[in-house]
C-alpha cells in the first residue's frame, strides 16, 4: 500500500512539473526576467507617455514602465548613455547628442506622438497683457533684457508699473531651446534672471501665486491649469488644438517625439509597450492633452519601428515653425 501511494505522488508531481513547464513555455517572454522600461527626458512628453504607461498596464500589469523627467537634454545625457531605453524629447536629437550616442554605440529610432503649442501664460488677475507680439516676447525674453526690463510698463507703454517676475524652463528643457531659437533667434540666448524648472507644474504654481508674472512651457500644463492660469494670444493667435494642428500658432507650435533605443527595441517588454503606445497613440494624446497626429502617422511611426529604421531625419537641428505635413513626410521615411 506504501508503495502504491508513493507511486502516485510521484505520478502527481510529475503531473504538476509538467503543468508548469507547460505554462512557462507559452508566457510573454516580457514576463521573465527584466520586466522594467526605462524612459526620460522631456517634462513636456512626461504626461503622454504617462499615459501611455497607464493604458499599456492594464494589459501587461508585471511589466513596470518608469517615466523621468529630467529634461529633454539630461534625458538625451542619460539615453546616449544607455542607461534608458526611451528618451522623451520636445525637440529633435541636437547635433552633440547624436555624437554622444555615435561614441557609445548607441542607435534610435525616432518617432513623433504628438504636436504641442509652446503656451505663454499670465496670472488670471493680469488684465492688461492678453495679447503679446513675438518682438515683445523677445524684447521681455532676451539676453540682453537682464536687469533692464524689469516692469511691463516697459514692454507696451500702456501697460502697468508692476513689476514682472519671469517663470520658465531650465536650460536642460528641449521647450528652453526651442522657445528661444523661436523668439529670440538663437538657441540659449535666454536672460538668466527667471525662476527657472525642469518641472513645469513648479512653473504653473509660480505664475497662478503672483499678479505681476509670465511664463511659458508646454501647452497641456496649461489645459490641466486653466483655472489658474490665463494663455495669451501671441501675434493675435492663441493656442488651441485647432491652430496648433493648422499652423497657424506660429512659430510656437512643435512636434514632440521619443526616442527608442534600437538594442532595447529587440526586447519584448519594450517592444511590446512601444506597440501599444503607437496603436493607441490618439487616445494617449488626447488624454495628455496634447493635439493628436493623424491617425496615418502612428501607423507610419509603428510601422518604423516595426522595421527597425534608425537614426534622425533633423541633421541636428531644431525645426522651427515646421507644419505638422512637413514633419510628418519626413518622419515616415
Amino acid at each position: 500500500m506504501a508503495i502504491m501511494n508513493l507511486k502516485r505522488s510521484t505520478v502527481a508531481v510529475l503531473g504538476v512539473v509538467s503543468m508548469l513547464a507547460t505554462s512557462l513555455t507559452v508566457m510573454p517572454a516580457y514576463s521573465q526576467g527584466a520586466q522594467t522600461v526605462k524612459a526620460d527626458g522631456s517634462s513636456t512628453v512626461y504626461p503622454l507617455t504617462e499615459a501611455a504607461a497607464a493604458g499599456f498596464k492594464k494589459s501587461q500589469p508585471n511589466v513596470k514602465v518608469t517615466v523621468g523627467n529630467s529634461g529633454t537634454g539630461g534625458g538625451f545625457k542619460k539615453f546616449c548613455r544607455g542607461e534608458t531605453d526611451i528618451s522623451n524629447a520636445s525637440r529633435p536629437i541636437l547635433q552633440k547628442e547624436i555624437e554622444a550616442c555615435n561614441k557609445a554605440g548607441i542607435k534610435y529610432i525616432e518617432i513623433p506622438v504628438a504636436f504641442d503649442g509652446i503656451t505663454v501664460v499670465v496670472n488670471p488677475a493680469n488684465n492688461w497683457a492678453g495679447r503679446l507680439t513675438t518682438a515683445e516676447l523677445k524684447k521681455v525674453w532676451q539676453s540682453a533684457a537682464q536687469g533692464k526690463i524689469t516692469n511691463w510698463n516697459q514692454v507696451y507703454p500702456s501697460f502697468p508699473n508692476q513689476p514682472i517676475r519671469l517663470f520658465g524652463p531650465g536650460t536642460n528643457s528641449g521647450t528652453f531651446d526651442y522657445f528661444t531659437e523661436a523668439i529670440n533667434g538663437k538657441k540659449g540666448d535666454s536672460r538668466g534672471d527667471y525662476t527657472a524648472s525642469e518641472d513645469d507644474n513648479v512653473l504653473v504654481q509660480g505664475v497662478s501665486r503672483d499678479k505681476g508674472a509670465l511664463g511659458y512651457f508646454g501647452y497641456a500644463y496649461y489645459v490641466e491649469n486653466q483655472k489658474k492660469l490665463k494663455a495669451v494670444a501671441i501675434n493675435n493667435v492663441l493656442p488651441s488644438e485647432a491652430t496648433i494642428k493648422s499652423g497657424k500658432y506660429n512659430p510656437l507650435s512643435r512636434p514632440i517625439f521619443i526616442y527608442i533605443n534600437a538594442n532595447s527595441a529587440k526586447k519584448p517588454e519594450v517592444k511590446a509597450f512601444i506597440e501599444n503606445y503607437l496603436q493607441n497613440g490618439e487616445k494617449y494624446a488626447k488624454q495628455a492633452k496634447y493635439v493628436a497626429l493623424p491617425s496615418s502617422a502612428y501607423t507610419a511611426g509603428l510601422a518604423k519601428f516595426r522595421a527597425n529604421k534608425v537614426g534622425t531625419v533633423f541633421g541636428g537641428k531644431e525645426e522651427i515653425g515646421a507644419s505638422i505635413s512637413e514633419i510628418l513626410r519626413r518622419t515616415a521615411k
